[in-house]
């Protein structure tokens, strides 16, 4: 299964799941400050993996920006 999920998905993803618009969330701000928790973040990984993404929830968890999020899930 191809990788469909992007930084802009991503980033729409996070904001859709802490009720934000997607401008207000910085690539580098700790997302657990901004909300997120371990629910949500399940709810993430689940919806990533349906798209292909190869998704963990312990390395997801361990650092919890978009920035990093990019460099797991859209590997170059």
């Amino acid at each position: 299964m191809s990788n469909t999920v992007d930084r802009d998905q991503i980033v729409r993803d996070v904001a859709e799941v802490l009720s934000m618009r997607a401008e207000q969330l910085g690539d580098d701000a700790d997302l657990g400050d901004e909300g997120l928790d371990s629910v949500r973040l399940m709810t993430l990984v689940e919806r990533w993996r349906g798209a292909g993404a190869d998704a963990d929830f312990a390395e997801l968890a361990e650092e919890p920006t978009i920035n990093a999020w990019v460099q797991v899930l859209c590997p170059q």
